[in-house]
């Protein structure tokens, strides 16, 4: 007899045909109720067991942790809290779980902290909070290529090993096979990188931007999403080495287009997961309520967290030009009052989360997306507006995290990227290919990124971006 999922059973009527479940015991209290998870739900099957039927070896076995394989009748439940049970008439041992070992793990009943859950990472998609969030997750990744596929997108995959920097900011992970204790050298003792296996210093990507360009301006729209790294040294809450990106590319789309793209398929993505993640939804909701009790008014959340998404959905987002965007940060009291860590004081500041935090939730009350950044704190692919001064980028910015979206119209002209490329001392002879792009056939078009964890932080309302990747790098970290 196949085994059936507990999502399925939960939603089944009481049947006189016998089922067949497997899962992990969360619990067995009294000899005989069996609480059993197995994944596919947040909630548990509770599993009624005649202790005096069964041989007490078989229910000496059935302990916390232990995978088991129960079979029995499908009956409307007696106790509160589940519709429907299982009256065990066969238990099997799958797997057990010695109880002394058990209580050294997070697989043990009591209540755990978020750090002690993340030292056993291997474990904790076993529990309620975890389990939660990677469920939400998987499906707001279907959830994304859901979107770009019934909106036309093809779906690309590019490169992970990299001999370019398409942010510009040099933070990357260096590859090599080179031995590192005696690596090839040229004469002025730099290393000699053409005895590598590329044959040239490489590196691992920082974003799939530049590639996905090139397909656009031959397919139209593309997408991809995939790993990126960046070797930065940011210990928070909001930074991982390692991360999953969501890029779209457009040709013939401008800025407006962009922007009204990013809105449009954030909401599909929000909405998605309030049609599809109800139960566990509620549960990381009740969670982030009880966990926001022990803290100052101050500092709790406005609103629980399905309201926040549905707040998302129910507002248009407030489009505004950096320029007015400073204006209201220099008046605002926290700058005047010098409660900024960074204090604005001109035009040209690069915004902190801080900034953008208080321009979402103190100033707008609203998602905001911010455009036209000054040319010099922007990546050297950002179409240059008339001004010379200022360039057509823009951010998504939400509340509780700041900024949840990067993009601009790039720079289509070629005298002008010519000319950016040069002045911000990015290598021609490496990017010969982007460049090239613009001589023929080039076209306006935009695009953005979406750090998907972020976006996952986001809708489950974690804390903390290590905790809605199931393995995080961070600097310092590498384990498992």
């Amino acid at each position: 007899m196949q085994h059936i999922e507990i999502a399925t059973l939960l939603k089944s009527e009481p049947s006189l045909h016998e089922v067949s479940v497997k899962g992990w015991v969360r619990s067995f209290r009294s000899n005989r109720f069996i609480a059993l998870n197995d994944g596919s739900t947040i909630k548990n099957i509770q599993c009624v067991v005649d202790f005096e039927k069964f041989e007490e070896e078989i229910l000496k076995k059935i302990t916390v942790g232990a995978a088991i394989h129960v079979r029995g009748l499908l009956v409307e439940s007696q106790g509160q809290g589940q519709a429907v049970e299982i009256q065990v008439s066969k238990v099997e041992i799958l797997g057990e779980a010695n109880p002394e070992e058990v209580k050294l793990t997070i697989l043990s009943p009591k209540r755990h902290s978020i750090e002690t859950l993340r030292e056993q990472a291997h474990l904790r998609v076993r529990t309620n909070t975890f389990s939660a969030v990677m469920r939400t997750r998987s499906k707001l990744a279907f959830a994304v290529h859901d979107y770009f596929q019934k909106n036309g997108f093809n779906y690309m995959n590019t490169p992970v090993i990299t001999g370019s920097d398409a942010e510009g900011a040099g933070e990357m992970f260096r590859l090599s096979s080179l031995d590192p204790k005696n690596p090839p050298l040229n004469e002025d003792g730099s290393i000699n990188y053409k005895e590598d296996f590329f044959g040239k210093e490489t590196n691992l990507t920082v974003s799939g931007q530049l590639e996905a360009e090139t397909y656009a301006m031959g397919l139209g729209k593309v997408y991809t999403f995939g790993p990126t790294f960046r070797a930065e040294n940011s210990n928070t809450s909001r930074h991982l080495a390692e991360f999953w990106m969501i890029e779209p590319e457009v040709a013939f789309n401008d800025l407006d287009a962009n922007m009204d793209l990013a809105e449009d398929f954030i909401k599909y993505i929000i909405t998605y997961a309030l049609e599809n993640c109800a139960d566990d939804l509620e549960f990381l909701e009740e969670r982030l309520f009880q966990d926001e009790k022990n803290k100052p008014q101050a500092e709790r959340s406005e609103m629980k967290l399905r309201e926040k998404l549905q707040f998302i959905l129910d507002n248009n987002f407030k489009r505004v030009t950096y320029t007015e965007a400073i204006e209201i940060l220099k008046r605002s009291k926290p700058n005047q009052k010098k409660k900024f860590k960074y204090i604005i004081e001109e035009w040209g500041a690069d915004l902190q989360s801080e900034h953008e935090r208080f321009l979402v939730e103190k100033h707008f009350k609203c998602p905001v997306i911010l455009f036209d950044y000054p040319a010099n704190i922007k990546a050297f692919y950002m179409r240059l507006n008339e001004d010379g001064k200022t360039v057509r980028a823009m951010d998504v910015l939400f509340p509780g995290i700041g900024e949840i979206v990067g993009g601009s119209q790039r720079e289509e002209r070629y005298d002008v990227l010519k000319s950016k490329m040069e002045s911000m001392g990015i290598d021609e002879k490496e990017l010969w290919w982007y460049l090239e792009l613009r001589k023929f056939g080039t076209a306006v078009h935009s695009g953005f990124g979406l750090g998907f964890e972020r976006m996952v932080q986001f809708v489950t309302g974690m804390g903390n971006i290590r905790d809605v990747i199931p393995y995080p790098r961070t600097p310092g970290n590498a384990e498992f």
